[in-house]
């Protein structure tokens, strides 16, 4: 089965209004279909704890319809709040982009190696 990819590029701060934005979009993209996301966070300067729920949020629903859901491209005021608050812990955090569509790959030949006749 081929992955339904879907990228959100939030930017400025994730607060909770952009956080509620956040977790609408990815509702509605569950719903056309889409099994993987990423959050490609590099043009996110700041992060509250309201964003960060959204962000737990969405981890939640993306794993609720069998999807996957990554992180990308943190820098280090929001690397460190994931370490304090050990969110880093349950998220697929990468470095950068190239490094999940190497992660795609290797799942999606996965998928195929492990296909049923």
């Amino acid at each position: 089965m081929t992955s339904k990819i879907h990228v959100f590029e939030p930017s400025g701060i994730l607060n909770a209004t952009a956080g509620n934005e956040l977790r609408r979009q990815i509702t509605d993209i569950l719903n056309n279909g889409f099994n993987m996301l990423l959050i490609d966070m590099s043009k996110v300067s700041f992060i509250d704890s309201s964003g960060l729920g959204a962000l737990v949020g969405a981890m939640q629903s993306v794993r609720n319809a069998k999807g996957e859901l990554f992180v990308c491209s943190i820098n280090e005021q929001v690397k460190m709040l994931f370490e304090l608050t050990k969110i880093d812990r349950v998220l697929n955090i990468l470095s950068n982009r190239k490094e999940f569509d190497s992660k795609v790959l290797e799942l999606e030949n996965r998928q195929t190696l492990f296909k049923q006749p």
